[in-house]
């Protein structure tokens, strides 16, 4: 049971064994099969490094911007609250994700949705957030792994498809789809983008930056520069005291520099791995397809859309940003019971990729109000589950992801209606 729960709690070592049963399909030579095998596996470690790289730098951006600007609430974090979870249903979560990741591939084997879900991180999350809507209304450890099991199996094979008509127009093709539990924002993000169509060609990656801005045209440099100005707002807000707390040895002036310089760099790190394992895991994909699971495709992460417009993704992060702090604004004036508050990392992986879909769609104005719905769902959703976690102890954190609160507040409604459980 450890060994199949930390396999499958391990994307990279899972598209490895993909990456290997598709070469070894099309009889590649031992040489070949041994460096697109070891090359999928190193290049989504060096994804996932870069990832892990941001997400620390963003996070203590949370802490510098909470302190300086005095929010007091929930941080929309879910590993804080998976962390929670596991420690009190860890038998029901560890079942679920398992039986969840054998039905995705029965239902795409079954159903017209032929999507492999292979971020697991994302698997464990919901895993979760099922499991504790479930045990809320006392429902026995082995139905709740067979309804949890099921439902997140259907949802890791059907959701990708709802972003697959802006899959296709941003990729060109039907290779790949995305797998990230914010589906439905990002979905949403495309057609609200449609409403724009009539700008679509004036896309964020064709702005005319005056002069003076063409800086912002090298990708990267525009990356740095926004952080720092993010970081170094936060940290004078929050004052040299708080700051230098976080900054150990460094000097508090110098910290938001470092933190912003390290963000740009996990970027840079993060794009050199999709493009490596993207193009490997593609191709080893297409024998696995045709021997086992017909016309189906692989759902991964969402930087591996980050490559088709980058600056989209600076401009989605800022604007789900803003619009999580305006639902902060509203929760505190109509005295919400809790108030979320957006973290950083979510807002840039969730509202930067909903601002990628909706400049696909209808350019730079797509890309700025798509991102800005997804950022209020991200924002108000989760208020509505809060109680439901809290009745089983977990508090101090939440699950942010729209797809994991739209279908847990369909099956929590369903449970009660229908007085299922406790």
């Amino acid at each position: 049971m450890a060994f199949t729960i930390s396999f499958l709690s391990t994307p990279a070592v899972l598209l490895g064994l993909v990456a290997f049963i598709g070469l070894v399909a099309q009889k590649k030579k031992g040489t070949e099969v041994m460096t697109g095998t070891f090359k999928t596996i190193i290049g989504f470690m060096i994804f996932s490094s870069g990832g892990s790289i941001m997400t620390g730098a963003l996070q203590n951006f949370n802490t510098m911007f909470q302190k300086g600007f005095h929010i007091v609430g929930v941080v929309a974090s879910p590993e804080a609250a998976t962390a929670l979870a596991q420690s009190q249903f860890a038998f029901v979560t560890s079942c679920t994700l398992i039986l969840g990741f054998v039905m995705n591939l029965v239902f795409a084997r079954i159903t017209p949705f032929k999507n492999i879900f292979f971020t697991t991180g994302h698997s464990l999350f919901f895993a979760c957030v099922l499991a504790l809507i479930l045990k809320a209304h006392k429902i026995a450890d082995i139905p709740a792994i067979i309804i949890g099991g099921l439902i997140l199996g259907f949802v890791s094979a059907a959701l990708p498809q709802l972003c697959q008509p802006f899959m296709r127009e941003m990729t060109g093709g039907d290779a790949q789809a995305i797998g990230h539990f914010n589906m439905i924002g990002y979905a949403l993000a495309g057609y609200i983008g449609k409403i724009f169509k009539k700008h679509k060609d004036k896309t964020t990656e064709h702005i005319n930056f005056p002069g003076w801005l063409s800086v912002f045209r090298d990708f990267l440099m525009g990356v740095a520069i926004v952080m720092l100005f993010l970081f170094y707002l936060s940290a004078f807000k929050a004052g040299p005291a708080e700051v230098q707390k976080l900054a150990g040895s460094t000097h508090w002036l110098v910290f938001p520099l470092i933190q912003a310089f390290t963000f740009t760099a996990g970027m840079s790190i993060l794009m050199t791995g999709v493009r490596m394992f993207l193009s490997e895991i593609t191709a080893a994909f297409v024998a696995v397809s045709e021997k086992f699971i017909p016309n189906s495709r692989p759902a991964l992460d969402v930087p591996t859309v980050f490559p088709y417009a980058p600056t989209a993704v600076i401009v989605g992060f800022i604007s789900s940003y803003v619009a999580g702090l305006l639902g902060v604004l509203v929760m505190v004036l109509l005295k919400f019971p809790v108030v979320i508050i957006p973290a950083a990392h979510i807002c840039f992986f969730s509202g930067g990729t909903a601002g990628v879909f909706g400049n696909s769609t209808g350019g730079w104005r797509g890309a700025i109000a798509g991102s800005f719905v997804a950022g209020l769902l991200l924002a108000f959703l989760p208020v509505l589950l809060y109680p439901v976690y809290g009745s089983l102890g977990i508090q101090g954190s939440t699950f942010p992801n729209i797809d994991y609160n739209v279908i847990g507040n369909l099956l929590n409604g369903i449970l009660t209606i229908f007085h299922i459980g406790g």
